[in-house]
């Protein structure tokens, strides 16, 4: 139980912002899921947890024993069937780099028997959003968004990302490495922006699945604040957010009327909240960098098929030395908040162009400081240039958006 709001603020700021040296690597990676011969037929529960089989989550399979994939990595599946996969941490990029190609390789090979495939976009263009998981978190979740539009539901069931985890680092690097997180968001989402249309909507966006996301519920979905005392800006925000789930026996996991947090701890339900409480209110803050003891960097979209390893390695080395955070800081001063620019015109808006240009020279001249083989290391800024100059020769041509 929380004495009073300072006691919770307190709390968040603890688990949430943890320092120390940068050691750990993440990645976590979400596809939809469609039929082979027809990717516009809906994928439902049966046929994903047949496929799945023991690696089956509890949220599909309730008695499933959800072993981890070969790896060690176990998969989840989201509100609208997308499948992911989470890596452990890592102190090795070479190391995670395997992990996650095995893991693909393998969860490729579960679906392929059952006539299913992985989607290859941050959003799925074909199909109306439909929850597929019957389970109480879901259905709260969906009845809280549903009075702002039909955005929520799309984020929940119609999208999919890939998140790269990189530690905080020392405590007198934390706010640089905060500012330089952010700031590198509106730069990469439109590099690797992979989600023109969700649902046969929004198609004249670069990142559909952004779009959603900022529609979803303001509150819980903005950017973090870039400030002297993040962590302490951060516990203030989830403090003041609205409750929108409460877990209790039964399936209604509503709340009885509209509170924040800290009206709960100020006496809103008759029970006191617990920190299980709090920890089940923080996973449901969905910013585009989420503090979780480290940085949970979640503004790129799912990729094509194959791409995968570039943005990864690129965030690896951008934050690979104290010397790399500040040129990212300078590289990106002019394009930092530029989130919604991003998402509707990826790099046809040309301070993005400019930033990211600056951005991924600057990660291919720190690539060195991972341990990847230099040939590993000269594919991906092979790769890297031609996706920049892919994203600003066909932006630059296309013409298509205003």
């Amino acid at each position: 139980m929380f004495r009073d709001r300072a006691e919770a603020e307190a709390y968040v700021a603890s688990v949430c912002f943890k320092h120390g040296p940068p050691r750990l690597l993440g990645v976590e990676i979400e596809w939809t899921v469609h039929h082979r011969e027809d990717h516009s037929k809906p994928v439902d529960a049966t046929a994903l947890a047949a496929a799945l089989g023991k690696h089956a989550p509890p949220t599909l399979v309730p008695d499933s024993p959800q072993q981890p994939l070969p790896g060690g990595t176990p998969l989840t599946v989201e509100p609208g069937g997308q499948v992911e996969i989470s890596t452990p941490p890592s102190t090795s990029l070479t190391e995670l780099l395997g992990t996650v190609a095995d893991d693909i390789d393998h969860l490729t090979r579960l679906l392929e028997p059952h006539g299913l495939v992985l989607g290859h976009r941050g959003a799925d263009p074909h199909r109306p959003p439909r929850r597929v998981l019957r389970v109480p978190r879901y259905a709260a979740m969906e009845q809280a968004f549903a009075p702002l539009g039909p955005e929520g539901l799309t984020m929940m069931c119609s999208t999919a990302g890939l998140q790269v985890c990189l530690d905080f680092g020392l405590k007198e690097d934390l706010p640089a490495r905060w500012a330089a997180v952010h700031a590198l968001g509106p730069v990469l989402m439109a590099l690797f922006a992979n989600s023109p249309g969700v649902g046969g909507r929004r198609t004249e966006w670069a990142s559909a699945r952004m779009r959603s996301l900022y529609a979803t519920d303001p509150v819980r979905t903005r950017p973090a604040a870039v400030c002297a005392d993040p962590a302490a800006a951060y516990a203030r925000r989830v403090l003041d957010t609205p409750v929108i789930v409460v877990r209790r026996p039964g399936p209604n996991w509503f709340p009885p009327h509209t509170f924040s947090f800290a009206d709960w701890i100020d006496g809103a339900l008759p029970v006191q909240p617990t920190t299980d409480d709090l920890d089940y209110h923080l996973t449901l803050q969905f910013p585009p960098v989420r503090p979780r003891g480290y940085l949970e960097v979640r503004y790129l979209d799912t990729p094509p098929d194959g791409q995968w390893q570039p943005p990864v390695v690129l965030l690896a080395a951008l934050f690979s030395d104290r010397s790399v955070v500040d040129g990212v800081l300078a590289a990106t001063e002019t394009a930092a908040n530029r989130w919604l620019a991003a998402a509707r015109h990826g790099l046809a808006d040309p301070v993005l162009a400019r930033a990211a240009r600056d951005v991924v020279e600057l990660g291919c001249a720190a690539l060195h400081r991972t341990d990847l083989p230099v040939g590993q290391t000269d594919a991906i800024a092979a790769r890297l240039h031609r996706q920049l100059a892919e994203k600003t020769g066909a932006e630059k041509t296309g013409g298509g958006r205003s």
